[in-house]
């Protein structure tokens, strides 16, 4: 991609852009990468590493933290148009815990250089104020995230997790598996499992190697109220 045409797009999508000088949108640009990911690559692999702001052009990648055990806790998705600044950790200096970034779908991917990103952010407040907007934007997310875990019984969490994607995607049949789920919900299979023949046996889903079907709005509705 030429600087030229990087230079149109982050002028669309960054609103601290004409607020830089022209050397800064220079650098901005020949500091910026196009990388492609194959669904269920790495992005960002935790341990505290900076490899810059992650701004999705195509597919969709999701945030998440790993615990020892290696159970998953989704933060939240990107889509395109998105970015997430949790995996640069030299511009967000407050940032200690490990943040791991993965591609859900085939995707490509513009990496602006973190130490670069850190650089422009330390002489221009816009952009600073940007990331920290950014970051507690996401931090809402996240902070959304664990009250469900940590205050809501699971059936109030699964209805929650398949409105928000019926709504998402505006279709009652969603293409999620079991093990999907429960990485998106922070649980464990089985109790996905279970729970989805409960929602079966009450007549909200159908269940499928298709995926799961949405067949009573009302009843799953009900379930979040």
């Amino acid at each position: 991609m030429s600087p030229n045409d990087l230079s149109k797009q982050y002028a669309a999508i960054f609103p601290f852009w004409e607020k830089l000088d022209p050397n800064d949108k220079d650098l901005f640009c020949r500091s910026t990468g196009v990388s492609q990911y194959k669904k269920g690559t790495i992005i960002h692999g935790g341990n505290s590493e900076c490899i810059g702001a992650v701004l999705v052009r195509t597919g969709c990648v999701r945030a998440y933290l790993l615990s020892e055990e290696g159970r998953e806790i989704t933060l939240y998705r990107l889509y395109p148009g998105d970015i997430c600044m949790l995996s640069a950790s030299c511009v967000l200096k407050s940032i200690t815990f490990d943040v791991f970034v993965d591609a859900e779908e085939d995707s490509e991917c513009l990496i602006i250089n973190g130490n670069t990103f850190s650089e422009i952010a330390d002489r221009n407040v816009y952009v600073e104020n940007f990331a920290l907007q950014t970051a507690v934007s996401r931090f809402s997310d996240i902070m959304w995230v664990l009250q469900q875990i940590l205050f809501m019984s699971y059936d109030k969490r699964l209805a929650i997790f398949l409105w928000d994607e019926m709504a998402k995607t505006g279709q009652t049949t969603l293409k999620l598996t079991q093990e999907q789920i429960a990485k998106y919900t922070g649980s464990a299979r089985e109790v996905v499992s279970r729970m989805l023949k409960y929602f079966a046996a009450e007549g909200i889903v159908e269940h499928s190697r298709g995926g799961i079907r949405i067949l009573d709005k009302q009843k799953l509705r009900a379930l979040i109220s």
